[in-house]
């Protein structure tokens, strides 16, 4: 995990340099799959810019920055768009990377996993089942019992102290 800490913070800052980070404006968040629809427009008005960003356009916020990453507080994690529950704080975890981190979604059904080719490597794309909101991506480097990481955008979620 030390070695993602180190240099994860440094590959972003080089794919951001060179315009590869994940942030793929051209690929929205489709709208018609989800229960809930919104225009742009009605999002932005909901939203902050950088939820926006993230959340609507598959953006993602620096390491380290976002207000849930290093909260150690009891409650549940929901989607910033919908306010669907997604993750509880019984499953997360320090990864070391700067973004909050769980290993294991409060309901699958709750979340959906994609394809994602971005950055030229495949990874698993995380996003809310009702309204279809980015929320970040799930790696196979977490902790037992699933051995996963839900590496998630702090943009992405509200918090709920129990």
């Amino acid at each position: 995990m030390k070695i993602v800490k180190i240099l994860l913070p440094a590959f972003i800052i080089v794919a951001t340099a060179f315009g590869c980070t994940a942030q793929n404006k051209k690929n929205s968040v489709p709208a018609s799959i989800y229960t809930i629809n919104k225009t742009d427009a009605e999002w932005k008005k909901q939203l902050t810019a950088q939820q926006f960003d993230v959340t609507r356009k598959k953006g993602t916020e620096r390491p380290y920055t976002g207000d849930t990453w290093d909260n150690h507080k009891n409650g549940s994690y929901y989607c910033i768009c919908c306010n669907l529950p997604l993750f509880s704080s019984e499953t997360k975890f320090d990864s070391g990377t700067g973004w909050p981190s769980f290993w294991k979604p409060l309901e699958s059904k709750n979340v959906e996993e994609l394809t994602d080719g971005s950055l030229g490597m495949e990874r698993t794309e995380v996003n809310c089942s009702r309204c279809g909101a980015h929320l970040g991506h799930v790696f196979n480097d977490g902790p037992k019992p699933t051995g996963l990481r839900y590496c998630m955008n702090s943009a992405s979620l509200k918090f709920v102290k129990k």
